[in-house]
């Protein structure tokens, strides 16, 4: 059964639920905004889930590994697992998920991945350690997808919106329609921009994967207002930004270290794009700094 800790400073009051390791609530103290979605199930049903062991799609559903095929939804296992609580102290917050006889049924790799939340001033800042604990070496992926609510209160609505770069972009998005497969074509979001505004038609054809991004951040600010989630992408070859289709109920960024498979590509998961390889023993980390500013 799903558990769940905080940690608190000044500005911020954050719940982690071990469903996942998600976050599940950032509120902001100066005006009480909860700034994450709050999974209503008959719109979508995460908060922040975690993405591993791979980011989107595998071919035909299927992984090939160590002589066996088996079965792998989108975005891997992690986000529909149970963690587990490892320890907590002021500002930290430790789960962690080790293999087990149901991750082996999908994912032939003894691992451990460990996520720390740790809270600084007004940025939540959330670190994910892939250990290889198996004798051959371990290809994965790994990436991020918060919900970010909006509007941040009743007096906006969701045209009141808009994503704004750190640099002016000409967004490159690899498509990835209809099979949610990576194509052999892509296209541009827009053309010298440094803002995208958030509309009913902005996710009509589903999310948009941006690559080769200059910005070091993307940020989700109400107009007129300054206030504002601010996502640090810099260590992030991948940016993805969703949401269902209509007038957003919410506005994901995710930050992803590797893609889905190519479209008629191969089920071999050392053929899969990765976003490490990792010898046994070793292990790898990553963050996503995320600001909630005013």
């Amino acid at each position: 059964m799903a558990k769940e800790f905080f940690i608190e400073n000044e500005y911020l009051r954050v719940t982690v639920t071990t469903w996942g390791a998600q976050v599940k609530s950032v509120i902001r103290k100066c005006d009480h905004v909860e700034h994450i979605w709050q999974a209503d199930k008959s719109v979508w049903g995460y908060h922040a889930p975690i993405l591993f062991p791979h980011t989107g799609k595998v071919v035909d559903g299927k992984i090939e590994a160590k002589g066996r095929v088996y079965e792998s939804g989108a975005h891997g296992f992690a986000r529909v697992m149970e963690h587990t609580f490892v320890e907590q102290t002021e500002d930290t917050i430790v789960l962690e998920l080790y293999a087990d006889d149901e991750t082996r049924q999908r994912f032939p790799y003894e691992f451990r991945l460990i996520s720390t939340f740790t809270l600084e001033n007004d940025t939540l800042h959330h670190t994910l350690t892939v250990e290889n604990l198996d004798e051959e070496k371990m290809p994965f992926g790994i990436g991020y997808h918060p919900a970010f609510a909006v509007p941040f209160d009743d007096r906006h609505v969701a045209t009141d919106y808009e994503l704004r770069f750190s640099e002016m972009e000409s967004p490159i998005c690899l498509n990835c329609l209809p099979t949610g497969l990576v194509q052999k074509d892509h296209y541009y979001l827009g053309t010298n921009l440094t803002a995208i505004a958030v509309d009913e038609k902005l996710f009509d054809a589903d999310s948009h994967c941006m690559t080769n991004l200059k910005s070091a951040t993307l940020g989700l600010f109400e107009k007129g207002t300054g206030r504002g989630v601010v996502c640090n992408i810099a260590e992030f070859p991948y940016t993805l930004i969703w949401s269902k289709k209509g007038m957003p109920k919410f506005i994901c960024i995710e930050p992803w270290q590797s893609l889905p498979s190519a479209e008629g590509g191969s089920i071999k998961w050392e053929e899969k794009p990765a976003a490490a390889v990792l010898t046994p023993g070793e292990a790898w980390s990553v963050t996503l700094s995320t600001s909630f500013v005013r």
